[in-house]
């Protein structure tokens, strides 16, 4: 349980007897319960407050603390770290997520509340009073049979989004999805999403399972990736030479190195771990237009660069520039450009310089890069030596570059003070300097100031 999760059911429990006590009846739905069931953590509570008008209940919600509306016209309360909700009815007016006409009704039966939710894992309601289980739908047989279904096949597909519901909660969960909610999966268009919509699946699905692949290859079953992400369902089919990726195609390749990569997020904020994941779903995507047979060997010639582009789409799909304060999207771009940086140098036929990781520093942060590079390494069947990523980032840390290049020595305020007038000759002059510095031939301001003199001298 998390720290927070006691408290909650405390409160719960608390505003139940309160509800009872007034006549209604309180229960705690959806993803709660659900994991309560399944002995899972879970943060967020959710309580439906049945047999009371609405201006009642927000009137003994008030004992408990500041009382913020989350959506009046839906009658959601948050109170005391706990949402509380009339049940309510919602019909679809057109499409789109918002086109919904929503009206609290707290006279409704459980079984017509729970009838809007999306698989029946999520209509399970448990009374915290009693410690009884609602459950018109029999989701706790789905619970114990792992398996993902729709609660209502008419309904299902209001709500596009409950595609990717079903392929990050696959994930997750380790669920299979019923053939009936498969067969209504695929039939759902999926343009009328925002990309806001789309990524906050996107992102549950990149992180929160162990095993993100199972999410992709339902994601592919159910004509999400190719409604969605056409560059990623290139990689389907695309050869690789047998010699260095047994495995098969790009894709399954791609699959492997995403389960891969999950296994090195858990120390990192959440931006950086978008770049992983992110970084391993598109570090290939320039094999598509680049694999050619060729000297009897099929070969992706120049695939860094080439992924680019199409990686360039994907994130504009969904939207992706900075979290958090962090360029996610420089650092998932310089991943897929230089992927195989880490085992080119460590291979190459002479020793590569201090100054090579410099510069390559000032283009991809490099520890996220090894990662990555790492995870590239090892998602292939067969026995690969992948310690050229460990020494490629042991080298880079010994040089302090591993999450940035070295911090320019000499600034312009030096130039200035040697007397060079403001302009555009101050930049260049700095660059020049700076390159010498990434070189390791300066290594403190006053071998910079004494560069700069020389480059001064030589010009007047």
């Amino acid at each position: 349980m998390s720290p927070a999760e006691p408290m909650n059911v405390e409160t719960a429990t608390a505003i139940a007897r309160r509800v009872r006590d007034a006549g209604g009846r309180a229960l705690v739905v959806g993803g709660w319960v659900r994991d309560k069931l399944m002995g899972r953590p879970s943060k967020d509570l959710d309580l439906e407050v049945y047999g009371l008008p609405v201006d009642r209940v927000k009137a003994l919600l008030g004992a408990f603390g500041s009382v913020n509306t989350v959506g009046e016209s839906f009658t959601v309360y948050k109170v005391a770290g706990v949402d509380v909700a009339l049940p309510r009815r919602e019909s679809k007016t057109g499409r789109g997520h918002r086109a919904f006409e929503v009206s609290g009704d707290p006279y409704l039966s459980f079984e017509d509340a729970a009838r809007r939710r999306d698989f029946t894992v999520n209509a399970i309601a448990w009374d915290p009073l009693t410690n009884e289980y609602i459950d018109p739908f029999e989701g706790q047989e789905d619970l114990a049979a792992r398996v993902l279904r729709a609660v209502d096949a008419r309904t299902f597909g209001d709500d596009s989004l409950r595609v990717l519901r079903a392929v990050q909660f696959a994930a997750r969960f380790e669920f299979r999805l019923d053939d009936a909610t498969r067969d209504l999966c695929r039939q759902i268009e999926l343009d009328d999403l925002p990309a806001e919509r789309i990524w906050g699946e996107i992102e549950k699905l990149l992180v929160m399972p162990a095993r993100p692949s199972i999410g992709f290859e339902l994601a592919l079953d159910l004509l999400v990736v190719d409604r969605l992400f056409p560059e990623i369902k290139a990689l389907v089919g695309c050869p690789q030479e047998p010699d260095w990726h047994p495995e098969g195609d790009v894709w399954v390749h791609t699959l492997m190195v995403i389960d891969q990569a999950r296994t090195r997020i858990d120390d990192l904020d959440r931006a950086r771990q978008i770049v992983i994941m992110l970084g391993a779903v598109c570090h290939d995507l320039g094999k598509p237009p680049t694999t050619a047979f060729s000297d009897g060997r099929i070969r992706s010639m120049d695939h860094e660069q080439a992924g680019v582009a199409p990686a360039t789409a994907v994130l504009d799909r969904l939207n992706i520039h900075t979290i958090d304060g962090y360029n996610v999207r420089r650092q998932i771009l310089g991943i897929v450009a230089h992927h195989l940086k880490p085992g080119m140098f460590r291979q190459s036929p002479t020793p590569v310089s201090d100054g090579a990781f410099r510069r390559l520093a000032q283009k991809v942060d490099l520890e996220l890069l090894a990662r990555v590079a790492k995870s590239d390494c090892l998602g292939r069947t067969g026995g690969f030596d992948c310690s050229a990523m460990d020494w490629f980032l042991e080298r880079a840390r010994d040089l302090g570059v591993q999450h940035a290049p070295p911090e320019p020595l000499v600034k312009g305020r030096h130039l200035l003070a040697l007397g060079l007038t403001p302009g555009p000759r101050v930049g260049t002059v700095l660059k020049q300097i700076y390159e010498r510095q990434l070189d390791g031939s300066i290594a403190t301001v006053e071998d910079g100031l004494a560069v700069a003199k020389e480059i001064l001298a030589q010009r007047s």
